[in-house]
């Protein structure tokens, strides 16, 4: 089964392509942070970690997979710009 991993999966655009991406029978592993993984949709299979830090969730990353990565919020805090310009 072709696996997907998605980070920003409870978010805007990554929640409804989970849920689209688990209703076509892929297996969706969705990098959350730990207080958000009952934010998550059914099906998916939950990975704790920070999207801002690839050390947290990097060898969780199944071999062959699709990655999207789809973190963020519509109006980040000026101070964090640097740190999600070097994510994005």
């Amino acid at each position: 089964m072709p696996t997907a991993f998605i980070s920003g999966a409870t978010r805007y655009l990554g929640c409804p392509l989970a849920k689209a991406l688990i209703t076509t029978g892929n297996d969706v592993c969705a990098l959350t942070r730990p207080q958000s993984i009952k934010k998550l949709p059914t099906g998916c299979t939950p990975v704790p970690g920070n999207a801002l830090d690839a050390s947290t969730f990097t060898n969780s990353v199944p071999a062959g997979s699709t990655f999207i990565h789809l973190p963020g919020v519509s109006h980040p805090s000026p101070a964090k710009a640097a740190e999600f310009r070097t994510v994005d």
